[in-house]
């Protein structure tokens, strides 16, 4: 195979990131002015909240949300003296520790999801057709699992 790209390869290529990008942005600016809650954050509520007890281990929460550890441990740092997780110790791996969503963070996450849910809508569900759709998550999958 070679390495070369096409220009039009190039092209699709360059449309993919900027179109995730705009999306994340436009995301962004709207969790942080109405809920002071980055898209990374609202994403660490969101697993957290549907994690069994409310908690997961740092390292299985870094990889649930893209995140490297230590990307995840300042963001806990800051999500922690907001008073939205708290850290808990493992008590089976001394090493181990478990973020854990609080209340608060409970109710930032329930003020902040319909605004999150409106701008995946307005800025990608609704500019696609049901068969649009549909390609797309054949087209995802593919590149997410390679094959």
């Amino acid at each position: 195979m070679t390495a070369e790209i096409t220009p039009q390869q190039l092209i699709v290529w360059r449309m993919l990131q900027r179109a995730q990008v705009g999306i994340t942005r436009s995301l962004e600016t709207e969790l942080l002015s109405r809920h002071d809650l980055a898209p990374a954050a609202y994403e660490v509520l969101h697993q957290l909240s549907e994690a069994p007890g409310r908690r997961l281990r740092m390292n299985d929460l870094a990889e649930r949300v893209l995140l490297s550890r230590s990307g995840l441990t300042r963001l806990i740092d800051r999500l922690q003296r907001d008073g939205l997780v708290e850290r808990e110790a493992c008590t089976s791996d001394a090493r181990g520790l478990y973020a854990v969503l609080t209340e608060g963070g409970e109710r930032r996450l329930t003020e902040a999801t319909p605004t999150y849910l409106r701008a995946v809508r307005e800025r990608f569900l609704d500019l696609l057709s049901e068969e649009e759709l549909r390609q797309c998550a054949a087209m995802l999958t593919k590149l997410f699992t390679g094959a």
